[in-house]
């Protein structure tokens, strides 16, 4: 599987989500769509990130623009995580890393001294028109919703 590259666009993949989903990318046809991936439901950076994508969810919704986590965590981890933080968007459960591998976000970490392959925290943002207009790789999570906030807000002015 080949990796995605700004300015191209992204293969209509499909993936399971929270709520019993089955998402499809065509399916936000004519939205913007924020994807983000992070390494694991419940840990504290990735609580963060969720909690402040949470926070301006009604900002993103204004501005024609839908969020979905990503992270290898099972379904039922997600719904867990979902409801426990209060998510008002959908969490995909990538456990065979088909998502991963489109967007190349595993990566080899060091964990506590030892090389374990995770995935490196990073945002995607596809237009309504299916293409990937934005990335952010080895995202800290401080100040990073902000940023992506304002990078819809400027494909806004483009139109």
């Amino acid at each position: 599987m080949t990796t995605i590259k700004i300015g191209n666009a992204v293969p209509d993949f499909t993936a399971l989500a929270t709520g019993n989903k089955t998402i499809k990318l065509s399916d936000y046809q004519g939205k913007n769509l924020v994807l983000y991936f992070y390494p694991k439901d419940n840990t504290p950076g990735c609580i963060k990130e969720g909690q402040a994508f949470r926070d301006h969810y009604e900002e993103f919704v204004a501005l024609n623009t839908e969020i979905l986590g990503v992270s290898r965590d099972s379904l039922k981890s997600h719904e867990n995580f979902k409801t426990k933080q209060e998510f008002p968007f959908d969490l995909i459960s990538d456990t065979d890393e088909e998502l991963c591998q489109l967007f190349d976000v595993i990566k080899m970490k060091n964990m506590f001294g030892k090389k374990v392959k995770g995935i490196e925290r990073s945002t995607f943002l596809i237009d309504p028109e299916g293409r990937l207009v934005r990335e952010w790789r080895k995202v800290k999570v401080k100040e990073h919703v902000d940023e992506v906030l304002e990078a819809v807000k400027s494909l806004g002015k483009e139109n």
